[in-house]
């Protein structure tokens, strides 16, 4: 198999790691040109002990860090409200490693060898990114969630991140009142309700009348894997571990549209 075929599945998402990288489409096409061009040549070669794709990320951030990662202090410096720009504001070992698991899907592990780094080191920096996203984004959340103590825990992690729990429901009608009492900035829902009501059902009707973002936490994800609107863009699975409701909350106020021209 050729190179370009080997690669060729890829190309279109390193373009979109390079464009958010780089906060420029033309600068972020140019540098995976430029990558694509050292391995036609010889002059960079995929690593036998990588997948493919983690093989070609990380000859781009050879590439990148060779010359592009010098003009990273400068571009940092744009004001903004948009995502680019505010990927722009984070420091730049720490937005690389949040866009190659946020954005892109790659483990820590995988992150790690992109970047030459120590898995842990990557760990920390995803963290330090999002608790730059988090103070940034302070928003208010409604938490639709049927079993106490769950929701409990979901309202903590909510709070521990800097925002603003302003309603707890456990039933359908119960979250169209408290929408109705104060527009959330973040819903995160359970599917199966206390009355027996379906959470999906909820966010479909507050999705009617408000573009917000939604994280589903669920035993059943199977139930919102069926094409059907609203995809879950976010879907997280009980049990769930406190890290990933964190990383998930992070990601879903960094990458929704609406909060950005909120924040305007």
């Amino acid at each position: 198999m050729s190179l370009l075929a080997r690669l060729a599945p890829h190309l279109p998402y390193v373009r979109r790691y390079a464009r958010a990288l780089t906060g420029d489409q033309a600068t972020g096409d140019n540098y995976v040109r430029v990558a694509l061009e050292a391995l036609a040549a010889g002059e960079q070669q995929l690593s036998p002990e990588m997948t493919p794709r983690v093989a070609l990320y990380h000859v781009f951030h050879a590439i990148w860090s060779s010359t592009g990662a010098q003009l990273e202090d400068g571009i940092g410096a744009e004001s903004g409200s948009d995502a680019s720009s505010r990927l722009l504001r984070i420091a730049p070992r720490s937005r690389q490693a949040f866009l190659l698991t946020a954005l892109e899907g790659f483990t820590p592990s995988e992150a790690a060898q992109i970047l030459s780094a120590d898995a842990r080191d990557v760990e920390r920096l995803i963290a330090d990114a999002q608790s730059d996203i988090d103070a940034e984004l302070a928003t208010d959340v409604l938490v639709i969630e049927d079993e106490a103590i769950i929701s409990a825990d979901i309202q903590s992690l909510v709070k521990e991140l800097g925002h603003r729990v302003t309603g707890a429901a456990t039933t359908h009608e119960e979250a169209i009142e408290a929408v109705a009492r104060h527009k959330p900035g973040l819903v995160l829902a359970d599917i199966q309700l206390a009355d027996g009501s379906s959470g999906i059902d909820a966010v479909k009707e507050i999705l009617k009348s408000m573009d917000v973002p939604v994280i589903f936490i669920t035993a059943f994800p199977e139930r919102l894997l069926t094409g059907e609107r609203p995809e879950p863009t976010f879907l997280i699975t009980k049990p769930f571990q406190p890290e990933t409701v964190k990383a998930a909350i992070s990601q879903a106020l960094f990458f929704h549209p609406s909060r950005h021209k909120e924040a305007a």
